[in-house]
Parts: structure tokens; C-alpha cells; sequence
């Protein structure tokens, strides 16, 4: 009996392991089919029909499917404590739509169906191709998710991650079916860098060179490069699975500023579904503010122009599919509505999730006492503070910065670039163009035209930005204003910094430092270099174009179209930086260093 007992071990210890195996297998083919999957719809949307027809891939769709179906049945009949365990109510169903996928292989579809809108769903190839490429997506998206339980690096996981869907994008609007006349690969890298960075610069016209089908791929990398990367991956991740390691929803939870993980898929279902709606109803202003306005458009292109450029306000990329952009006299010389609308789109996306996240809890707090008061039952302690210190720092630097920038641009600009206008453009397109710099890149009157004056003032906006965790790029606005009152403590005499009777930590003070300090050696590092590269360029086009790249903001002054090839790639690892940060790529290579507890005698540098 004990012979048997441990052979039953034996043979209990190797099934399992040979489980284990087979499941790392089936995941990785699963992950490779999910890669073929979408690259063959995507070969299938970009090329003509003369070129890829339906015949050609569907043996390599039924390969996939197949791959697809085999994991699920696996997980499903050998591992199914772990599938309940990892699966989410939503994964079943898209379980169980892959398997439903596969009867019109087993049965010829019927003459006379008992349910004929069941039948025509069943049959349709768009149905299969719709929950295969669901499909795909959340294997590859709980993969990457899961990638961060290996305890990788996670500034370099994303860098990877954007350096990928940058490869992939230029791959796209390659395809003949996303431009009229084709693109060139320096140019298309360009655009898609641009594009998932958040940047705007463009050294091709937008209008001219896309197709609809093309726009809709540049908005789709606007919107992964915005939310970023582990947030888009992780709201499929944790909403199809609930699987993902500790360590990695650690991860995430400090990507994505949510307090504890109990809350963390709530955070991320409010910043996604928050981004969504808010761009749902930007695309409606939009809408209802060009209506009729702009000659020769039809109300189809109306609607896909407001979809796109609220996408692109939101995601502060700075991106327009009208010829000459927001420039266009149509809209400069008529309604000045879309341009209040696009100031509050771009706004919002600059202000920063940690200020969603914090004004939701401060709402439901709020809500709690005022419910609790009115059944007459103890609340609880009253919390000293509902906003939290970073949401004051940063609401309030927004709206001085704001509030300065409109004032400085009317009173430089009012007989320059604003001359002939009313009164009331005249202040709308003050507060358009005090917005925008800080990392939109939108332009209504042509900034070639600036005086210099108005030139330097631009250029200390870009490079602050917008908010920390947020769709703008620059130094932020929390950087800036950690400096600033350090300075003033300084200055005051107090070896501490404190802000609204809190007491500012010494390691948010020392990176702010330090974020300042690298992002002038960057910006005078690619700009010399840059000068170096196109010698025949004006210098004040240069510098605007570095500081424009850099910080991501998307302004020009012309300079963009005008780059040789190695100056373009200059420029596109330029904003790659500075949409991942610099101190984040730096600590991800060269790691942290851990430093001895033995401490040296402390002394003084002479600073005047």
C-alpha cells in the first residue's frame, strides 16, 4: 500500500508538472497567434482587396482560432480552479463566444434557421473576426500585465512597451490603404512617434496625406499613448482577469496613483471610462459648434472631424485633420466656440488622473457626511483636508500659469498677431494660445508670427507642461511648483518646505530638483545637436522646434517639414524621452543603487 501511495505521488508530482508545461506552452503559441490574429486584420484593412483578399488569411485565421479554442478547453477541462480563479465573469463570456465560434465548422449552416438573426450572427465572418481580435487583445494585455509579476523593470516594461506600438504604428500608416500617395518610412516613424507620444509635430500635412482609415489609426495611438500604455493594458487585464500577481497590481497601483489595490480596478475602470466620456462629449461641442461652418464638409466628415479632435484636444496631442488645422479661416474668422471647447478639452487632459482620483473620494466623502447628517447619524471624523496636497499644487499653479499666459499674450500680441480682431477673439485666442503651449501644439494664428518676446514666453510654458500622470508632456506643473516653494522657503531662512500647513517630503523636493536640472541639459543637448544637423535653419526655429519635441508640446514654426531624415530621428527620440521622462529611462537602465548605512562627516559648498 505505501509503494502504491508513492507512485501515486510520483505520478500525481509529474502530471502536474506536465500540466505546467503544457500551459506555458499553449500561452505562449496563444500569444503568437494573438500577434498573427491582429497583424492579419490589420494586413487585410490597410492593403486592397487585389493585393490580400479574404482567401489568403483565412487559412492563418483558422489556425489562430484553433490555437485559441485548444487553450480555452484546456484551462477549462485540466486547470479549472485556476481558470475560475483567474477568470472574470466577462473572460467567460468571451470563452465562451471563441467556442461558439467554431459550430460553423462542425455544422453546414442551415436553410430554413429556427432563429434567423441567431443564425446570421453565428455565420458572420465579422462576428469571428470581432471576438477573435477581443480576444487577442486581452491575451496580449494580461501578458503584459503579467510581465510585471517577474519582478521586471517597470519604467523599462514601458518603455518597451511604447517603443513597440511606435514600430507597430509606423508599420500601419505604411499600408496604401492609410495615405493617397504613400509615405516614406522616416516620415511615417515620425508621425507615429509623434502620435503615440502625444506630441503633435508632423513633417507631412495631416489632411493631405491620410485616409479616413489612416486618421483612425493615428487617434487610436493618440488614445494608448494618453491613458499610457499599463493603463490601457491593465484595464483589459484586471477587467477579464482577476489573476494578476500581487507584486504586479502593486505596480500598477502606483502607475496609476490608486491608494490601495482593493480600489485599483475601480481606478482604472473611472480613468477609462472618465476619459471616454469626457471625449464623447468634447466630440458633441465640437460638433454642434462647426455645424455648418466649414465649407464643403458633409455630416459624415463633420462627425469624424469633432470625434478626432476632441480625441486630440483630451490626449493634448495637438493633432487636426482639417487643412491648416484650427488655423483654418473658417473657424478663426467665425465661431469662436470651438476654441473655448478645445481650451477645456486640453485643460482636462493636462490636469492629471491623481486630481480625478482624489476629486472623486473628496466628492464621495462630501456625500457621506452630508447623508450622514441628514439621517442624524455620527459621520465619523471630520477629515482635515478633502483635497489632497498635490491637488492644490496643482490646481493652483494651473490656474496662475493660466491666468499670466492670457494676460501676456494679449498685452505682447493685441497689435501683432491679434491685430483686426475684436475684442472678444482677441481674448478668446489670448487664452487659446495660453493653453495650447503647454503641451496641445494646436495653432490658430501661425506662431512664425510672434514676436520674440512673445517666442521666449511660449517657451517657458512648453516647458512646464501640464500635470504629473496626465496627457501633457514638460516638467510639470508639479515640478515647478515643488521649486518654486523650496526657493521660498530657501530664501525665507526655514530648512523646511511647507505648502498649506503640510510639510512637502525632502525626496519630492530632491527629484524636483533634479527633473529641472536634466530637463535643461536635454533640451540644450538636443538643441546644439540639432543646430549641428540643420546649420541653414533659422536659430529661434530651432529652439522652438527642440523645446517643442522635448516637452511634447507639437508647436512649429515651420522648421518640422523642412528636417533632413537624421534630424528627424533627432527629433523623434526627443519626444520618445520626453513623453517617457528622462529620470524614469535613466533609473529603469541604470537601476537603483543601494547605498551603505555608513554615513560620512557632513560639510559646506561656498553658494552665493
Amino acid at each position: 500500500m505505501a509503494r502504491l501511495r508513492k507512485a501515486y505521488a510520483r505520478f500525481e508530482r509529474r502530471f502536474t508538472e506536465t500540466l505546467r508545461v503544457l500551459s506555458v506552452c499553449l500561452e505562449a503559441i496563444s500569444a503568437i497567434a494573438a500577434v498573427m490574429c491582429l497583424t492579419l486584420i490589420a494586413l487585410y484593412a490597410g492593403f486592397d482587396r487585389d493585393t490580400i483578399a479574404l482567401a489568403d488569411i483565412r487559412p492563418w485565421m483558422r489556425v489562430a482560432q484553433g490555437v485559441f479554442v485548444a487553450n480555452i478547453l484546456f484551462r477549462i477541462i485540466f486547470t479549472p480552479r485556476i481558470a475560475s480563479r483567474e477568470n472574470r465573469p466577462v473572460k467567460w463570456l468571451i470563452d465562451i463566444a471563441m467556442l461558439l465560434t467554431v459550430l460553423p465548422w462542425m455544422y453546414p449552416r442551415p436553410v430554413h434557421p429556427w432563429i434567423p438573426w441567431l443564425d446570421r450572427l453565428m455565420y458572420s465572418q465579422l462576428f469571428t473576426t470581432a471576438i477573435m481580435a477581443t480576444y487577442s487583445a486581452v491575451i496580449l494585455c494580461f501578458l503584459t500585465v503579467k510581465a510585471l509579476g517577474r519582478r521586471l523593470n517597470p519604467s523599462m516594461i514601458l518603455a518597451v512597451s511604447f517603443l513597440f506600438f511606435i514600430i507597430a504604428g509606423t508599420m500601419l500608416l505604411m499600408m496604401p490603404r492609410c495615405t493617397y500617395g504613400g509615405i516614406s518610412l522616416a516620415d511615417s516613424l515620425f508621425v507615429s512617434t509623434s502620435a503615440v507620444c502625444i506630441t503633435g509635430l508632423t513633417t507631412v500635412d495631416v489632411a493631405s496625406t491620410f485616409t479616413p482609415l489612416g486618421a483612425v489609426i493615428i487617434a487610436v495611438m493618440m488614445q494608448v499613448g494618453a491613458l499610457g500604455v499599463m493603463t490601457f493594458t491593465s484595464v483589459f487585464a484586471l477587467f477579464f482577469s482577476g489573476g494578476a500577481s500581487i507584486y504586479s497590481q502593486l505596480m500598477v497601483k502606483d502607475m496609476i496613483y490608486s491608494k490601495t489595490i482593493n480600489t485599483l480596478l475601480p481606478t482604472l475602470l473611472l480613468i477609462f471610462l472618465f476619459t471616454l466620456s469626457v471625449e464623447a462629449l468634447g466630440a458633441v461641442a465640437v460638433f454642434w459648434s462647426i455645424h455648418d461652418t466649414i465649407p464643403g464638409m458633409t455630416l459624415s466628415d463633420e462627425m469624424a472631424f469633432s470625434a478626432f479632435h476632441s480625441i486630440s484636444a483630451f490626449c493634448n496631442a495637438g493633432f487636426s485633420t482639417l487643412p491648416g488645422g484650427l488655423s483654418n479661416p473658417a473657424l478663426l474668422h467665425g465661431n469662436q466656440l470651438i476654441y473655448l471647447i478645445t481650451s477645456v478639452l486640453v485643460v482636462g487632459g493636462g490636469i492629471g488622473y491623481p486630481i480625478l482620483v482624489n476629486a472623486r473620494d473628496a466628492i464621495l466623502q462630501s456625500l457621506h457626511r452630508v447623508w450622514s447628517r441628514l439621517r442624524r447619524s455620527h459621520a465619523g471624523p471630520s477629515p482635515i483636508h478633502l483635497m489632497d496636497l498635490n491637488t492644490r499644487v496643482v490646481l493652483v499653479t494651473t490656474g496662475w500659469l493660466l491666468l499670466a499666459g492670457t494676460v501676456g499674450f494679449f498685452l505682447l500680441e493685441r497689435h501683432n498677431s491679434l491685430e483686426g480682431m475684436s475684442p472678444w477673439q482677441q481674448t478668446v485666442q489670448s487664452l487659446f494660445n495660453a493653453v495650447t503651449p503647454r503641451s496641445a501644439g494646436f495653432s490658430s494664428v501661425t506662431p512664425s508670427g510672434f514676436l520674440n518676446v512673445t517666442i521666449v514666453m511660449l517657451l517657458f510654458l512648453m516647458a512646464i507642461g501640464g500635470a504629473s500622470q496626465s496627457t501633457a508632456g514638460g516638467i510639470k506643473v508639479n515640478t515647478i511648483a515643488t521649486a518654486w516653494l523650496h526657493m521660498r522657503s530657501t530664501i525665507g531662512g526655514s530648512d523646511r518646505v511647507t505648502a498649506w500647513n503640510r510639510t512637502l517630503s525632502s525626496a519630492s523636493v530632491n527629484r524636483a530638483q533634479s527633473v529641472i536640472l536634466l530637463a535643461i541639459l536635454s533640451y540644450m543637448a538636443f538643441t546644439v545637436t540639432l543646430m549641428l544637423m540643420e546649420p541653414d535653419l533659422p536659430a529661434r526655429m530651432l529652439l522652438f522646434e527642440s523645446c517643442s519635441a522635448l516637452f511634447t508640446v507639437g508647436s512649429s514654426l515651420g522648421a518640422t517639414p523642412l528636417l533632413g531624415t537624421p534630424a528627424k530621428m533627432l527629433l523623434c527620440v526627443a519626444m520618445f524621452i520626453g513623453r517617457m521622462g528622462l529620470m524614469s529611462l535613466l533609473a529603469g537602465i541604470i537601476g537603483m543603487r543601494r547605498y551603505s548605512a555608513l554615513q560620512y562627516p557632513s560639510d559646506n559648498i561656498i553658494i552665493s
